[in-house]
C-alpha cells in the first residue's frame, strides 16, 4: 500500500479502556518502546495527579499503526504544557511507519493549539526528523547490558564503587522486597526533601503499584532491622528501572545506596533481566556522577519542543537559578510540613 493510501486509511482516536489492551501489546511488541508508553500511566496520572491525558492512537482499520501518550498541564507556577510523557523520562510518538508518526504530530499540534498551551514537548530518546527546537545538552540517560551472572556484573563494577557495595555488605545490610509503600515512602519523602524538591503524594506510588502489578517492585536495604535505603523499580520486557529511590541520614555512612542498587541489579539479573536502564541525570550533578562511577556512559536525551508562547525552552528543573532560593528554604523545612505541603507542588512538576 502506498504512502496516500496508509493515510486515507488512517483514523487518529482517543484511548478508552476497550484499546488498552492492543494498546499495550503495541508498546510491548515495538522495538522503541520504553516502559513509559504504557497505558498505565493514564490513569497513575488523572486519579492521583489530577491531570487530563489525551491518549491518542493511529489506527487503519482494525490494525493499531501507532500512540502518542499526551499529559495536559495547566500550572500558574510552572506553566501550561502538552507533555509526551509528563513524570516520565521518555516518551514522544510510537509508530510503525512514518504516515502514522505524522498524522500523531499533526493531532498534537491541533490539540495543542485547542488547549492554548504555552508548548508542545516530546521527550525522545533518539533525535526525531522534526524541526521544533531541541534541547539535548540537559538530560542524559544511563543504560547497560547485564550478564547473566551476577558475579561477573559485580566484576564489571569499577573497583572503588565494588568496594563501596561490598562495604555494605561487610556491615551486615540485608535487602527485602516490600508489598506496600510505606517503608520507602518515608525513606524516599525524607530523601528529596534534603535535596530542597516537593515530594509526591502517597497516593502516587499506591497507583503505580496498582497500574503496574508485578512490574512495580520496592526493594527496601535493612540495618540492624532498621530500613535505610528504599527504592521503586519498574520491570519491562527484560530491562530493570530502579526509579525513585531514597534514603536516610545513615545512608552515606553505611554505603546503603551502593548495596541497593547493586541488590536490584543482582536480583534483575536471577530474574532474566538483560538491560539496566538507571534513569535520566542532569548532567554535572551528583546522580550523573554516582551513575558514572558504577561504569555507566550518558547517552543524551532529546527532548524537543514546539513554542506556542516566546521563544525561548522552558526550563523547569532544579538547575535553574529562578529556583535558587526556593530550593534552599525547602531544605530547610519540618519534615512532617515538607510531606504535607509537596504533593500539592510536585503534582504539577511533569
Amino acid at each position: 500500500m502506498d504512502a496516500d493510501s496508509l493515510s486515507a486509511s488512517l483514523e487518529i482516536l482517543d484511548l478508552d479502556e476497550t484499546v488498552t489492551a492492543g494498546w499495550d501489546s503495541f508498546v510491548t511488541s515495538h522495538p522503541e518502546a520504553t516502559f513509559f508508553h504504557l497505558s498505565g500511566w493514564k490513569k497513575v496520572i488523572e486519579t492521583s495527579l489530577g491531570h487530563t491525558c489525551h491518549y491518542l492512537y493511529a489506527r487503519s482499520g482494525d490494525r493499531l499503526r501507532g500512540i502518542l501518550a499526551l499529559v495536559h498541564i495547566d500550572s500558574p507556577l510552572f506553566g501550561h504544557a502538552l507533555i509526551s510523557t509528563a513524570f516520565c523520562v521518555y516518551g514522544g510518538p510510537l509508530t510503525n511507519d512514518e504516515v502514522a508518526r505524522s498524522a500523531l504530530e499533526v493531532a498534537a499540534l491541533d490539540l495543542a493549539q485547542r488547549l492554548g498551551v504555552d508548548y508542545l514537548e516530546f521527550r525522545l530518546r533518539t533525535p526525531s526528523p522534526t524541526d521544533w527546537v531541541r534541547n539535548d545538552e540537559l538530560y542524559v540517560t544511563f543504560r547497560k547490558e547485564l550478564d547473566p551472572d551476577p558475579e561477573r556484573n559485580l566484576a564489571a563494577v569499577p573497583r572503588k564503587q565494588r568496594a563501596m557495595v561490598r562495604k555494605g555488605i561487610r556491615l551486615g545490610l540485608r535487602s527485602e522486597i516490600d508489598p506496600n509503600i510505606e517503608r520507602f515512602y518515608s525513606l524516599y519523602a525524607e530523601s528529596v526533601r534534603n535535596l530542597g524538591t516537593p515530594v509526591y503524594s502517597r497516593k502516587f506510588f499506591s497507583a503505580l503499584q496498582a497500574a503496574f502489578g508485578d512490574a512495580c517492585e520496592i526493594l527496601t536495604v535493612t540495618h540492624e532491622d532498621r530500613p535505610v535505603s528504599s527504592v521503586m523499580s519498574f520491570y519491562f520486557r527484560d530491562e530493570i528501572l530502579p526509579y525513585y529511590g531514597g534514603g536516610s541520614d545513615h545512608a552515606r555512612r553505611l554505603a546503603s545506596n551502593d548495596f541497593m542498587y547493586w541488590e536490584v541489579m543482582r536480583r534483575a539479573s536471577e530474574k532474566g533481566c538483560r538491560t539496566f536502564d538507571f534513569g535520566r541525570s542532569k548532567r554535572d550533578t551528583g546522580s550523573f556522577a554516582f551513575k558514572k562511577h558504577w561504569g555507566f556512559s550518558p547517552e543524551p536525551l532529546s527532548y524537543e519542543f514546539k513554542l506556542f508562547r516566546g521563544d525561548k525552552i522552558p526550563s523547569v528543573n532544579p538547575t535553574n537559578p529562578k529556583y535558587r532560593t526556593a530550593i534552599a528554604l525547602w531544605k530547610r523545612l519540618p519534615l512532617a510540613v515538607a510531606n504535607r505541603l509537596g504533593p500539592m507542588i510536585a503534582k504539577d512538576l511533569g
